[in-house]
């Protein structure tokens, strides 16, 4: 269990310390904010749960590789967005509705699709990479739209750090991504050996809510601040680069077979949690996701877990 720890603690220092030194290295180079927001950091934010999918795959643990992920696209909906509402009511924005929510819809029925037959492909991958270009470039041209070019940028701090400062930290960051995937991988098999259950179940709940810390770090400090848009586009944008992101590349460089259990149970929380999320946040101009909703979301999200240690 100390282990479990200490790679989660790992994971989630060496994540700051690479989307820190990344934003570093791109502004000196010049690349625009919104570039930097939508790429380096987005995916930054993702990277724990890359790093544990790929290792998980590489090292024949597929339902570490698969749970990780589905477990951490229900918490952020059910536990971290759910929390930050109970914090503060969360106003909606109508493109969330309109826009961003089809397309988290569409990516996960289209993962729900690839694992019918419990394995997700090489190719099947490369579309989700093929998406995930698409969905970058997509996202850069609204950013730039002159309507949403303030919301699209991030903070500009002053550059305080020189850029081989910044690339020595981004490379000890990559390797302690590394370094803490593969404890966590090897933790996790081992605690799962000694009490009995599968690796799917401490995946979706224990290693999940570890990876998804970043995102309850950022969403209830915004709720704190009352910037709750920024809390419901987290989640979102999160929950779909995890799927055409780490689940694409962790598929690519070595598929694996999926579970039954995880087509049977996982999955259609999952895609429960995203219509329930939809539901809240409707009607589209005044939506608004209160703290009866975000108390609802949590009670669900503790249904579920007991759920996967019981049935």
């Amino acid at each position: 269990m100390v282990f479990l720890f200490l790679g989660l603690i790992i994971l989630l220092i060496s994540g700051k310390y690479l989307v820190d030194s990344s934003v570093v290295i791109a502004r000196l180079f010049r690349i625009p904010t919104i570039i930097i927001g939508l790429t380096i950091v987005a995916f930054g934010t993702s990277a724990p749960e890359l790093l544990v999918s790929v290792q998980a795959a590489v090292q024949g643990h597929p339902d570490i590789a698969m749970g990780n992920v589905i477990g951490s696209n229900i918490s952020n909906i059910l536990l971290v967005l759910a929390a930050t509402a109970v914090i503060f009511p969360i106003m909606v924005e109508s493109s969330f509705v309109r826009r961003d929510w089809p397309i988290l819809a569409g990516i996960s029925l289209l993962l729900t699709l690839f694992i019918l037959d419990l394995e997700l492909k090489r190719w099947e991958g490369l579309v989700f990479l093929g998406i995930f270009i698409l969905y970058i470039i997509f996202s850069i041209r609204q950013a730039r739209n002159p309507r949403n070019a303030d919301k699209a940028e991030i903070n500009k701090p002053a550059i305080t750090m020189k850029w081989w400062t910044a690339a020595i930290i981004f490379l000890v960051s990559c390797a302690g991504l590394s370094f803490g995937a593969d404890i966590l991988v090897k933790s996790t098999s081992e605690i799962a050996g000694k009490l009995g259950i599968s690796e799917r179940v401490i995946s979706v709940s224990m290693v999940a809510l570890g990876t998804s810390l970043p995102e309850l770090t950022t969403s209830v400090i915004a709720a704190l601040k009352k910037e709750t848009n920024i809390s419901v586009g987290n989640i979102i944008g999160s929950n779909i680069l995890n799927m055409i992101s780490v689940l694409g590349l962790t598929a690519v460089i070595s598929p694996f077979r999926v579970t039954s259990d995880t087509l049977r149970m996982d999955i259609p929380w999952m895609l429960g949690a995203t219509l329930m999320l939809f539901l809240f946040m409707i009607p589209a101009r005044k939506g608004k996701i209160n703290r009866i909703e975000g108390g609802i979301m949590i009670v669900a999200y503790l249904l579920y877990i007991y759920f996967i240690f019981t049935v």
